[in-house]
């Protein structure tokens, strides 16, 4: 066996104990849950963005809340904004990739609505524009990023902050984090016993 293997996952295991003895993130994740709920109980959607690998881990994000988590249920209106590729590479390409998300959002946002970008430093030029054009249109944020927020920490509306600088170990701790959000409002959403 590799030496390296029990040393990455002890890596890993320590910023999930970190976020285990901070309350502070642990309330801002509680009131995810509670933002989330008010969207969804008024009708209104969740969208996701994000670039590479927090770009896969926004879209799993998404299908937890419009497939289905544990329960057998109807599906929760969530998106992961990258999906449509075409979209995408126009946008890109005719002007600028740093608004592939805050164009989309002009178009489609919704007050009431809410839109969660994930950002291992927190310094995605285009996610950072997505909130700007969010809060334009009376949309919620919540940014998952690493230990300093970045950018996203000053436009934010709650802010899960992992406190690591490690991409890797991030991105562990946003889907940990993202399934204990979809875990929670989907039971609390259904009521389940």
């Amino acid at each position: 066996m590799h030496k390296a293997i029990p040393e990455l996952i002890k890596a890993s295991i320590e910023v999930k104990q970190l976020i285990l003895a901070d309350p502070d993130i642990q309330l801002r994740l509680s009131g995810a849950v509670e933002m989330l709920l008010t969207c969804f109980r008024n009708g209104n959607k969740v969208l996701f963005c994000g670039n590479g690998g927090s770009a896969a881990d926004a879209q799993h994000l998404a299908a937890e809340f419009s497939g289905r988590f544990y329960i057998d249920r109807e599906a929760l209106p969530a998106e992961a904004l990258h999906v449509n590729t075409s979209y995408i590479t126009a946008v890109a390409n005719d002007y600028a990739y740093d608004v592939i998300y805050s164009r989309i959002i002009s178009g489609i946002g919704k007050p009431g609505d809410v839109l969660i970008g994930l950002s291992t430093s927190g310094n995605s030029a285009n996610i950072v524009k997505a909130f700007d054009a969010a809060h334009e249109k009376g949309m919620q944020t919540i940014g998952f990023t690493g230990s300093t927020g970045g950018k996203m920490k000053s436009n934010s509306d709650i802010l899960i902050n992992v406190p690591s600088t490690d991409t890797p170990r991030i991105q562990e701790s946003h889907i940990l984090l993202g399934h204990i959000l979809c875990q929670l409002v989907e039971e609390i959403y259904f009521k389940k016993s």
